[in-house]
């Protein structure tokens, strides 16, 4: 038993760092309830954790190579907890977006060493083991955050999804401490310092205007200012991975078509499958009156059907040509947004969601457990680390872009729909619905009114969720297509023939991305 103790140590990590992810969605309405939130701040609450957890993922990595792997995980459980803390504590919106900001972070550096503790504890048929729990386990945590998330606001309130990670961290602090020994530091690495700065640069300054937009429109000068200076850090990220010595990302992988195929894929998996589910728990709450716990369960499927498939994937098909996989699961998801959007209608409920949830699933449970392995299979072994780390990223970045993006058409298509039924002030409306205020709104109106109302947000909401699950479709069947294309099967039979097998010789990135071909089915 006690030699299972540092996978447990690791699980807790990582399980309580997935569940921030999804855990958050189903409390959003009371959040905006009781912090009297914007529609801007909402957004920022899931993106500002995911966001600083892409950005900073790869370069952690290194950080972790120079100054040792315990130490760095150690530090991100406290960092993860403090900021928990602080999140729960929060008295506005200010205050826990910023601590969302640094939970990503304590994230970012338990993440990027996770699958190095592994290796350092576990060799041979032990090692495929421990990746095969520790997948199970990160893939239950975005299955249950909903769930959690529903039950600890309903029964308690929304501030006890970020304080139940408290006693959880603790409990992994002490393993930690207790089973790893301290590892030794490699001094011959170097932290991409100008990449992760660039980077991280990149991300949050488009991020921001994609939000900004909302609210400014595209054309004002801070957005288009915004979308400047994020292309102009991009450019400064990619002069620093081609010139500087320490790069966290080698350019010559993205003449790798197979690679390319792959990272488009996971650029889009998380916005095209996910991004789209934070605003239905918004309609289906504070629009339809259901419970968190309600609205947590209308994602079971989702979560069912893509467990189930990526057990199969994980078992089945080893050494299969990936692009088919890769590819026909994004094109399930894309197939699955269209579904959503088709049946949403003005009086629909939560079942005509369930038909596009099965075939998300599906795709989900096809297109992400194999993602990493064949990027890491699709290039030169010393590059098989680097190239997963990219992957991670890219899913996490998705995410992050996807909230953004879907939030925008989400407002801009309730705007349009309120002034095109001669709704006055349908803007400010507009967001004050997709902050999760449609019942406040209702509740200034006369009661003889309040039927008529009610019946037009049922409609501008369930538009404004057309709008998001065809935007998502878009990105889904783009990317899949060009999944089936890029991707080629030379190389990846290599990488999946041994679950839980170590790229050799892996560049300093390559902590945040190590992986088996039974990746977990982490937002």
């Amino acid at each position: 038993m006690r030699k299972w103790l540092p996978l447990i140590a690791i699980c807790l990590g990582s399980f309580m760092l997935l569940i921030d992810v999804t855990i958050v969605n189903v409390a959003l309405p009371d959040m905006a309830t009781n912090l009297h939130t914007t529609f801007s701040s909402l957004q920022w609450v899931l993106d500002g954790y995911a966001l600083v957890l892409a950005a900073l993922l790869m370069g952690v990595g290194g950080f972790a190579d120079l100054v040792g792997h315990r130490r760095v995980y150690v530090a991100g459980l406290a960092v993860f907890a403090a900021s928990s803390l602080a999140c729960g504590i929060a008295p506005d919106a200010g205050v826990l977006v910023a601590a969302r900001f640094v939970q990503g972070a304590g994230a970012a550096a338990m993440f990027a060493t996770t699958f190095a503790l592994l290796n350092a504890s576990y060799a041979g048929k032990d090692r495929g083991v421990a990746y095969g729990v520790w997948g199970a386990v990160s893939g239950a945590a975005a299955a249950v955050g909903p769930i959690v998330g529903g039950v600890l606001t309903q029964a308690l309130d929304w501030r006890w999804i970020f304080f139940v990670n408290l006693p959880l961290t603790v409990v992994a602090l002490a393993l930690t401490l207790a089973v790893f020994a301290t590892d030794a530091a490699d001094r011959t690495r170097r932290v991409d310092a100008i990449g992760t700065a660039t980077f991280t640069a990149f991300a949050g300054v488009v991020t921001f205007a994609l939000i900004r937009a909302n609210e400014l429109g595209w054309t004002s000068g801070t957005v288009i200012g915004c979308l400047v200076a994020g292309g102009g850090a991009l450019v400064a990220f990619t002069l620093s991975q081609r010139y500087g010595r320490h790069a966290m990302l080698d350019l010559a992988l993205l003449r790798n078509r197979s690679f390319v195929g792959v990272l488009v894929a996971a650029l889009a998996v998380n916005f095209a499958a996910f991004a789209a589910l934070t605003y239905v728990s918004i309609w289906l709450q504070s629009v339809l009156g259901m419970s968190p716990i309600g609205a947590g369960l209308v994602s079971l499927p989702l979560s069912v059907a893509a467990f189930a498939l990526s057990a199969v994937v994980g078992r089945r098909l080893h050494g299969a040509n990936p692009g088919p996989i890769i590819g026909g699961g994004l094109l399930l998801i894309g197939a699955g947004a269209v579904a959503d959007g088709l049946l949403l209608h003005a009086h629909a409920g939560w079942t005509a969601l369930l038909p596009g949830y099965v075939l998300a699933g599906l795709g989900t449970g096809l297109a992400i457990p194999t993602m990493s392995s064949t990027a890491m299979g699709a290039v030169p072994m010393n590059r098989a680390g680097m190239a997963a780390g990219a992957v991670n990223t890219a899913r996490q970045l998705s995410f992050a872009i996807g909230i953004a993006v879907l939030g925008t058409a989400f407002t801009s298509r309730i705007s349009s729909y309120l002034a095109g039924h001669g709704t006055p002030h349908a803007a400010d409306a507009a967001r004050a619905l997709s902050g999760g205020q449609a019942q406040r709104l209702l509740g200034t109106l006369p009661a003889a009114q309040r039927p008529h109302v009610d019946a037009v947000i049922h409609a501008a909401t369930a538009s404004g969720l057309q709008a998001t699950f065809y935007g998502a479709a878009v990105v889904g069947v783009l990317a899949g297509l060009a999944a089936l294309v890029l991707i080629r099967p030379a190389r990846v039979a290599a990488a999946a023939a041994a679950p839980g097998a170590e790229p050799a010789h892996a560049e300093p990135a390559t902590d945040a991305g190590r992986a088996t071909d039974e990746e977990p089915l982490a937002v």
